[in-house]
């Protein structure tokens, strides 16, 4: 085994980038909930965008490390640490046998991902190693990480041991060595006002006018009752013009439900697959996670998006994670 888990913090979970298939059965997607960020630590070991990396949540974890590794840290910050020694994040690192590596809390953002060249070798359910813990299975026993779990990882590819090679080297007799490269990270708010776009949902309309205004036009705070499933917001109450009973209908991430009591949810990761409350918007996917990087307490406005620009901002990030997996195979002289 390649690690174990001294102390497995708030909630750390295995996960990849989903489910997808089974929202016919009941089954939600799952997965990451900031996918950039994922995306970014996979590039930086080397690893496919989709492999399974650890998702640290609020307060980190405690690892030690069985064998030498390389690793890459990306999201929010946790003030990681290895044997004391600070680590920078959204590089390639390599670490020496016997090493521990710690996470504290969170100082900015609410979510890290750590991923291991060929990433966190736990079985694939349903086409996905991610965790679903409201259900049970997946990732580690479909649950959190325990203290004296042990994980192991898969066979790295020839760019991982390339990269390995080369940081191990610049380490001489040191615990680890870090790239003297690195991506820009800068998703996450620091207690500043976050701005999340968002397309007209379907009932947009059937809102009074002053719900419609203040949605767009007032903030709202992060509930201490978010969690993965979705971010409960105070602020405003929003109402529609004529009580409406509703059929349940589909939702997907970034659904923007607004329930009895007023106060909107953003549908996250492990939402339901149905939900019968009106919806009055929809989060742009390419700002879901900046949302997953929100705190109790932070602060967020909505300002409209088009469905053609929501589209068009996607396939702008598709494109920039291309050419930062280019750039690094450039400076680290594979190419």
């Amino acid at each position: 085994m390649s690690i174990e888990v001294i102390s497995p913090g708030l909630s750390t979970t295995v996960q990849d980038l989903g489910r997808y298939g089974y929202q016919q059965h009941g089954v939600n997607v799952g997965g990451a909930m900031d996918e950039l960020a994922l995306q970014m630590a996979n590039l930086l070991v080397g690893n496919p965008y989709h492999d399974a990396v650890l998702e640290i949540t609020l307060k980190g974890p405690t690892l030690l490390f069985h064998k030498d590794m390389l690793i890459a840290i990306c999201g929010g910050d946790f003030s990681p640490t290895i044997d004391t020694k600070p680590v920078l994040s959204n590089r390639p690192v390599w670490i020496r046998s016997g090493s521990v590596l710690h996470f504290g809390h969170a100082q900015k953002g609410c979510r890290a991902y750590l991923a291991v060249a060929g990433g966190w070798d736990v079985p694939v359910v349903m086409g996905s190693r991610s965790t679903n813990v409201r259900a049970g299975f997946g990732g580690v026993e479909g649950r959190m990480l325990q203290t004296g779990d042990l994980l192991g990882q898969n066979p790295k590819c020839p760019f991982s041991s390339f990269l390995e090679q080369q940081l191990e080297k610049k380490a001489g007799t040191a615990l680890f060595s870090e790239a003297n490269w690195f991506i820009s990270g800068g998703r996450c708010t620091a207690h500043s006002e976050a701005v999340i776009r968002v397309i007209r949902g379907g009932q947009f309309e059937e809102f009074s006018a002053e719900s419609r205004r203040s949605f767009f036009e007032e903030s709202f705070q992060v509930s201490p009752r978010s969690d993965r499933m979705g971010y409960r917001l105070t602020g405003p109450t929003l109402a529609l013009s004529t009580p409406t009973e509703m059929i349940s209908a589909a939702v997907t991430a970034g659904t923007i439900q607004v329930p009895p009591n007023g106060q909107p949810i953003i549908l996250m990761a492990d939402r339901q697959t149905i939900g019968g409350y009106p919806k009055i918007g929809y989060v742009a996917t390419v700002d879901l996670g900046i949302v997953a990087q929100l705190r109790p307490g932070e602060t967020v406005r909505f300002v409209e998006i088009s469905l053609r620009d929501a589209q068009q901002a996607i396939f702008e990030r598709d494109e920039m994670l291309k050419k930062i997996k280019l750039g690094i195979e450039l400076y680290a002289g594979w190419r």
